[in-house]
């Protein structure tokens, strides 16, 4: 059996996480073999959708307990549904709890449901540091983005002339949209760059068709990152859902610039 345990390290003499969704790492426990690995959690980035990731790790590593200090309603409502249990309100090193655990010392809690029902409010310290810790490790993360960004203007308006996207972009609606299709699944990097290279192609005249199947595929297609969808959710999977946005990504960038035009007279 494989037990999952939020960390703030790699190994087992690493503090338990805080928090299930947004610890550093996860440790992954066989009982069976006494081996374990550390996982980085996509949840500790702290983007929007990448709790999802977490659970969907979690499964995919076929874990059927969670040792954690807290896991918020929803998470613990998802995996639970997926046959796996939680015990919350643990602390100590890793191998602490692991051991605790097949002592059979640990027992599920609800506490943190009953203090809400009670109307109390704990501060907890530690969790507390651990929470401004984050804050910052998000600032320190979204600052190069930001960097990125204003870079990124500058190369777009240094080495992208607007001869050599007329000659890329003929006016075909079907072939435009086709090529912003096609270079939003190639290219890489945050939401926010797509942004700026589609504002930057309009105003280069290039059509809202083109830069919004681009932005459509930038989000939904991730050919970058497309081993890692297949490790975690399987091949078949992950090559139908991409080839599906992308194939999808055509008509509903015509629909939506057509919907745009006709709210927008």
């Amino acid at each position: 059996m494989k037990i999952a345990i939020s960390s703030e390290g790699t190994d087992l003499k690493a503090q338990v996480g805080h928090r299930f969704g947004s610890s550093p790492y996860l440790i992954i426990a066989d009982l069976g073999t006494g081996n374990f690995e550390a996982v980085p959690n996509p949840g500790s980035l702290g983007h929007h959708g990448t709790g999802v990731q977490t659970i969907v790790l979690i499964i995919s590593k076929d874990v059927k307990v969670a040792l954690t200090g807290y896991c918020s309603p929803t998470a613990r409502r998802h995996l639970e549904a997926n046959g796996i249990e939680i015990f919350t309100g643990l602390s100590g090193t890793v191998g602490e709890v692991l051991e605790s655990y097949k002592t059979g010392e640990i027992q599920k809690t609800e506490a943190a449901t009953i203090e809400r029902e009670l109307g109390r409010h704990v501060v907890d310290r530690a969790r507390l540091i651990h929470a401004m810790k984050r804050s910052g490790n998000q600032f320190a993360y979204m600052l190069p983005i930001f960097l990125g960004v204003v870079l990124l203007i500058g190369l777009l308006n240094t080495f992208i002339t607007k001869n050599f996207l007329t000659a890329l972009f003929s006016g075909n609606i079907i072939l435009d949209t086709f090529l912003g299709a096609f270079f939003g699944s190639i290219l890489a990097g945050n939401p926010i760059n797509s942004y700026v290279i589609g504002g930057e192609l309009l105003q280069y005249g290039v059509s809202l068709f083109t830069v919004t199947a681009l932005i459509i595929t930038w989000v939904t297609v991730g050919l970058v990152q497309l081993p890692v969808e297949i490790a975690a959710l399987g091949r078949r999977f992950a090559l139908l859902r991409n080839g599906i946005c992308f194939i999808l990504s055509i008509p509903i960038a015509i629909i939506t610039v057509f919907i745009v035009n006709l709210v927008t007279r």
